[in-house]
């Protein structure tokens, strides 16, 4: 039965237009033509959507890495099946901005969703006709979301998938959605799909996201290791194309744009949209300092890959900006930008309680935003390298950062650096799978010594506390050989290809 009249003043005529326009599919007509190429997580989030154990998926990431086509992709897929066009609504927060100055908007935009399109409350549509889809794109830019899906989620038989580019946002209403949201994270391409989308290179990933236990086991490593060998023509270019373009869809989807274009396109829609926008206001109308966060961001990239503390920000910062600003401030923009999930902040591991916690490590999302921001371009791949060796110290340094942010984004898996302590030397980075810690050393060079720069992983290795069964030495070159067998050697093009 249709909602009484009373609705009709739910919206303005322009507002009830956007949205019909936002869902063509309610008059039969065509959405926007959107990529063939599905990211990864495609599947994992359609499943979710449609059978997951939640009512509601989140799906975060930082700008411009495919969220919103995804939505579009799945609405596709939805309309594919036969599943009813009016059954489908979808709103992009980040478009209409009179949307979100609504009172209570996705609960207004629900109610008036009811009145007009399914002219039945989404319960009886639900028993009616089948369950009701709600998809809210960039859902952090409003205002209390959360109580407002909690609402719509504990009343109403519907299944929801909300995107986000700010983690400070969504984590900061997951508290009351407890057993209601299931996350997913996506970060910038994956090899192989950088693969895929520049050299039209399908191939299987040896590393699934349900398996985090298979880590701990030496096989599953040296099998992926012998996948990629096999399949190195086609990594090998792949890499080659991620050294020079970095990881955002945009720079091989449109591979034949120079860079330059490619770095402005990428310092205007990724980091300045990130900073202006989902940072610029915090709570309450507050105002963040702009040129403080674009300062802090400049040093996140000048020390990516690297644990920087006080003493390496503050002087720059305060130099800069010329202000007595100090490392509590700093510490917290840091934190703010990991909230956008541009940075990635990697913390020490700690088995103790210590008076003074070591720094974290900085991992950038994509090496391709440091080489725009800073418009310096460090090749990655052997050789891009080989023909730039003054660079190999810095490559190396980027190499951890990749690799950190990479191993950042696996569902289920811990992961921190080690520090030095003492005696034993520091550890690039811990993952910890169970019970079991897997230590890994990035050696980013051509040449290997098999006792120096293996002394940090023998170390840990030999300690009976950490209970590590075998470690990992990341190299810049395939066919690494290491003589103790409690070390794995993988290239780092090798361990990204598996995933």
């Amino acid at each position: 039965m249709a909602q009484p009249d009373f609705f009709h003043d739910l919206l303005a005529p322009e507002l009830a237009d956007n949205l019909r326009e936002l869902n063509p599919h309610w008059a039969g007509l065509p959405g926007p033509q959107i990529p063939r190429f599905r990211r990864h997580i495609f599947p994992k989030i359609y499943r979710s959507l449609h059978a997951g154990l939640t009512p509601a998926s989140v799906l975060r990431g930082t700008r411009r890495v495919g969220k919103t086509i995804i939505v579009r992709q799945v609405i596709e897929k939805m309309l594919d099946e036969g599943i009813a066009a009016r059954r489908i609504l979808y709103v992009a927060f980040d478009e209409i901005g009179s949307l979100r100055k609504l009172r209570d908007p996705i609960l207004t935009i629900a109610r008036w969703y009811e009145s007009r399109v399914l002219q039945r409350t989404l319960n009886e549509a639900a028993h009616a006709d089948g369950t009701v889809f709600l998809l809210f794109d960039e859902v952090q830019n409003l205002d209390a979301w959360a109580p407002q899906l909690k609402h719509l989620v504990d009343n109403n038989t519907v299944r929801v998938l909300l995107t986000g580019s700010s983690s400070l946002r969504i984590e900061a209403g997951r508290d009351s959605l407890a057993g209601r949201i299931t996350t997913f994270d996506l970060g910038p391409l994956l090899l192989r799909e950088i693969a895929d989308l520049s050299h039209a290179g399908q191939v299987q990933p040896h590393w699934e996201d349900n398996g985090a236990d298979r880590l701990s086991d030496p096989l599953f490593w040296t099998e992926g290791i012998a996948k990629a060998r096999v399949e190195k023509e086609l990594r090998v270019q792949a890499f080659k194309a991620f050294s020079v373009r970095g990881g955002y869809p945009i720079a091989h989807e449109r591979g034949d744009t120079p860079w330059p274009e490619i770095a402005a396109y990428l310092n205007a829609n990724i980091v300045k949209r990130a900073i202006q926008h989902d940072l610029r206001l915090g709570p309450r109308g507050a105002k963040r300092d702009e040129k403080l966060l674009e300062e802090v961001f400049r040093l996140c990239c000048r020390y990516a890959g690297q644990v920087a503390g006080q003493s390496a920000f503050v002087p720059e910062i305060q130099q800069a900006l010329a202000g007595n600003i100090g490392w509590s401030r700093v510490l917290t923009y840091m934190k703010f930008l990991d909230g956008t999930l541009l940075v990635r902040l990697v913390p020490a591991m700690e088995l103790r309680l210590k008076k003074r916690k070591a720094p974290a490590k900085i991992c950038l999302s994509d090496h391709g935003l440091r080489a725009s921001w800073l418009q310096e371009i460090v090749p990655l791949d052997p050789a891009g390298l080989n023909a730039n060796p003054h660079l190999t110290d810095l490559a190396g340094h980027l190499a951890e950062s990749v690799l950190g942010y990479f191993l950042s984004c696996v569902p289920n898996l811990e992961l921190a650096h080690f520090p030095m302590r003492g005696a034993e030397p520091e550890v690039d980075f811990v993952l910890t799978v169970g019970t079991k810690r897997i230590p890994i050393e990035v050696k980013y060079r051509k040449r290997i010594d098999p006792h120096d720069d293996t002394r940090g992983l023998r170390a840990f290795l030999e300690k009976a506390v950490y209970n590590a069964p075998f470690g990992l030495l990341v190299t810049l070159e395939d066919d690494v050989r290491v003589p103790d067998p409690r070390i794995i050697p993988i290239s780092l093009s090798s361990l990204l290809w598996m995933r």
